[in-house]
């Protein structure tokens, strides 16, 4: 029998084979003909792991998903590492999600392809929601851990201020796809937005 492992790189191929063929022409290029070619595999071998092209669609999205949050937990990781602020480490991490080279074009597309193929499709419209909301509690979260080392006015609202800091990330994200050249200014504008949540000085590392 087929190992487990065989058939994670399998799914692994053809994920990243839909996300070239969407970062390259879009959800149209997404044919299981094309997908199998991109792939190196068989047309049969797409459609034994994906019958569908939303089952495709949703596991590049997942695969997209997983490697934006291990750049994140790296991010976070160093942050610690070196000491720095929680803003500066947010500030960071936010800004993997924006399209600021090749790599994380192609993701943005596919999750913007997903999320447009989501307002047709309850399952993945399900999965989008949960995701952006897994994003939003993560960004609470650090805005509740700035309270406790000094960086976040404890009046604040952490849900109000996770959405805030999120839209404001999704909204540069699609700006800066539309426009590359805007990068020091998107990065500008979420630095602001930061700041304007974590307005106190960082204690943390403070004797």
């Amino acid at each position: 029998m087929p190992r487990t492992a065989d058939h994670d790189q399998r799914r692994a191929q053809i994920a990243d084979a839909v996300t070239d063929l969407i970062a390259s022409g879009g959800l149209a290029a997404v044919t299981v003909a094309r997908t199998a070619d991109r792939a190196g595999i068989s047309v049969g071998l797409v459609q034994h792991y994906f019958p569908a092209k939303d089952d495709m669609l949703l596991h590049a999205f997942e695969r997209v998903g997983a490697a934006v949050a291990a750049r994140v937990a790296d991010v976070i990781a160093g942050g610690v590492r070196h000491e720095r602020s929680i803003a500066d480490v947010l500030a960071a991490a936010l800004a993997e999600y924006l399209p600021l080279d090749g790599r994380r074009r192609a993701e943005f597309r596919v999750t913007r392809t997903f999320a447009g193929r989501a307002l047709e499709n309850p399952r993945l419209a399900e999965v989008d929601a949960r995701t952006a909301a897994t994003t939003r509690a993560e960004i609470a979260r650090a805005v509740t851990n700035g309270f406790e080392c000094g960086e976040v006015d404890p009046a604040a609202d952490p849900a109000l201020a996770a959405a805030r800091l999120a839209a404001a990330t999704e909204g540069l994200a699609t700006a800066l796809y539309r426009d590359p050249g805007e990068r020091d200014r998107a990065l500008a504008v979420l630095r602001a937005e930061i700041d304007a949540v974590f307005t106190g000085e960082c204690r943390q590392y403070t004797g």
